[in-house]
């Protein structure tokens, strides 16, 4: 029984999706105007391994994650490398999609942009319009904060208390304003600024608006989770949510779930873009072994903070490595062992270790706990690899149940054997990387597969793959 803390109620909650065997999920994507860096690989691997561990219970995922591709970050990037914003998203979405490949990071779904969404973000607007919830100013349009009853329930902070921080923020879109505590929905273009045609003008639309027309479209009205960063619960979480409850008058997400910072230096201040302490994944898998840094980003709960530091992704290097030792050790007393099923062996060891695995990680996703027990069950492994008669039965069974968990943290080690849907994912990579003209990537996948036993062959057809015999 799966119980998530729900930001919302700020609580843990027994999960009960809409559907009995499906889950709609939809995490806040990044906004590409650079690399991504390690804080914001922590969300998008936070929530690969949730996605994982949902599926490892039984769920299908439909799980959808947006690109930000009109922005005023994407703009200012365009203008100063001189060239237009599409061009600098399209470079960036590029850039995202190899980066968290290589931490092994699942596609998406669905990666739906903004830019493709234009008129149905005037549409849902056009709707808050007629219903009494934004109103036009200066050929912008803003939502009317206040009309909305919960407005702060999310964040946990009262009507009032927000009033006081937003009456001290000053500039021209204040004035306009008809109350400091509104948001834009659609803002006015400016000159030289991609735009599009609305009923109120040549603009763009406000950040807030996109999350909101995009996760209703693709998985419905109401969804099951919505996650992100905890920096994103305010104020854009709770923009989303007074945008999408007042159109359809309906819960928008019945799982609020926000991640844990990723801290640096000393003073353990938050990784960011804004204050220049950041580490980006792009550089970061050129020096170490992406599975290590993703390692580092999945093992610790969630909601919880990780330190990144030199000292802490050496840890996750040496425990990963202890990890990979003990399936080699089992794997080499497999491969070289003639012994068969022993009478009398006791299985129920596998079933105990699968059980505390189960209700730690049933405990909101408590990924520091889960990994515990895969310690302690190679910890077993190591030892009954060296045990003077071995049952080939539970061994083999140990060293499956082994990797299906680390798996579920996004773990493989070369020389396992890949499934065909994961071969299909490398092959749509590389051809990707081909058309890019990345022939260097290209070229590692193609070794990678070979390394695991997969032969590819590029046809006039498009490229097949077979295992060597």
């Amino acid at each position: 029984m799966i119980k998530i803390y729900n930001t919302l109620t700020r609580k843990k909650e027994v999960f009960q999706p809409l559907e009995q065997d499906r889950v709609k999920m939809y995490v806040c994507g990044p906004t590409v105007y650079n690399y991504i860096h390690v804080g914001n690989g922590r969300s998008v691997v936070s929530f690969d391994t949730i996605r994982r561990y949902l599926e490892y219970r039984g769920y299908e995922v439909d799980y959808v994650m947006n690109f930000t591709d009109v922005d005023d970050k994407i703009i200012r990037t365009a203008k100063e490398l001189k060239t237009s914003a599409p061009e600098i998203a399209d470079r960036f979405i590029e850039a995202f999609n190899k980066d968290t490949a290589a931490l092994n990071v699942q596609p998406a779904t669905l990666n739906p942009r903004v830019m493709d969404h234009i008129e149905d973000i005037i549409a849902f607007i056009q709707v808050l319009v007629d219903k009494g919830y934004a109103y036009m100013a200066n050929n912008d349009v803003y939502y009317r904060t206040r009309k909305f009853k919960n407005y702060g329930q999310l964040s946990d902070q009262s009507i009032d208390e927000l009033e006081v921080g937003a009456s001290q923020r000053t500039g021209e879109e204040q004035k306009i304003k008809e109350d400091p505590l509104d948001f834009a929905l659609w803002k006015a273009a400016k000159e030289n600024e991609i735009a599009w045609d609305s009923p109120w003008g040549l603009g763009r639309p406000g950040w807030h608006i996109e999350c909101s027309v995009m996760a209703t479209k693709h998985l419905g009205e109401t969804i099951d989770i919505h996650g992100g960063g905890q920096d994103l619960t305010f104020p854009h979480h709770e923009n989303e949510i007074a945008q999408s409850e007042a159109k359809t008058g309906k819960t928008f997400a019945n799982y609020w779930m926000h991640n844990g910072y990723v801290t640096i230096g000393e003073e353990e201040e938050k990784m960011s873009k804004s204050l220049g302490n950041f580490v980006t994944v792009h550089e970061m898998v050129q020096k170490i072994d992406p599975q290590v840094l993703r390692f580092f980003l999945a093992t610790t709960q969630y909601r919880r903070p990780i330190k990144y530091s030199e000292t802490t992704l050496k840890e996750a290097e040496t425990n990963l490595q202890k990890l990979r030792t003990a399936l080699e050790n089992a794997q080499f007393r497999l491969q070289n062992s003639k012994e068969g099923s022993l009478e009398g062996t006791d299985h129920a060891i596998l079933a105990e270790f699968e059980q505390r695995f189960v209700q730690e990680m049933d405990d909101d996703f408590n990924a520091a706990n889960g990994i515990t027990v895969v310690y302690e069950l190679a910890k077993w492994l190591n030892t009954y690899s060296e045990s003077a008669s071995i049952d080939i039965e539970l061994l083999t069974a140990a060293v499956e149940k082994f990797k299906e968990w680390l798996a579920i943290f996004g773990i493989y080690f070369v020389g396992e054997e890949l499934l065909d849907e994961e071969i299909e994912q490398l092959i749509e990579e590389r051809i990707q990387a081909r058309q890019a003209r990345d022939f260097a990537r290209s070229d590692e996948i193609r070794d990678v597969l070979k390394e695991k036993g997969i032969i590819l062959e590029d046809t006039a057809q498009g490229t097949r793959w077979r295992r060597d015999a």
